[in-house]
């Protein structure tokens, strides 16, 4: 099986997985980061709650596309928070969909629906 089928396996993403993947894309982020990230991505279009969030970090996380990461606690922020980062598996599944999302767009325009 090549990395293509590997990668074509996982689509289409679920909205919420897609968008966390972007997210972690830009930087490592915590469950609560990501809510903010999220939101302000589609101009509060989106808000994930709290068990829609975790649900999709473990998912994603059972999948490999993302892996929690190793941390110092900051003083000034809860110790508790975990933060994830997106692996390259991810990278390749987050392009993937957004090539697959951008052939939809692009067939959609030239059937005349949209600008």
């Amino acid at each position: 099986m090549g990395k293509g089928s590997e990668v074509d396996g996982f689509l289409p993403l679920k909205p919420a997985h897609y968008l966390i993947l972007l997210s972690l894309v830009e930087s490592e982020l915590h469950g609560y980061g990501l809510k903010k990230a999220i939101a302000a991505r589609t101009g509060g279009q989106v808000r994930l709650g709290a068990g829609s969030l975790y649900r999709s970090l473990a998912q994603l996380t059972d999948a490999e596309l993302i892996e929690p990461v190793d941390r110092d606690p900051d003083p000034l922020e809860d110790e508790r928070r975990s933060y994830f980062r997106i692996t390259r598996k991810g990278r390749e599944v987050a392009a993937a969909e957004t090539n697959r999302l951008a052939a939809l767009v692009a067939g959609a325009r030239a059937a005349g629906v949209g600008g």
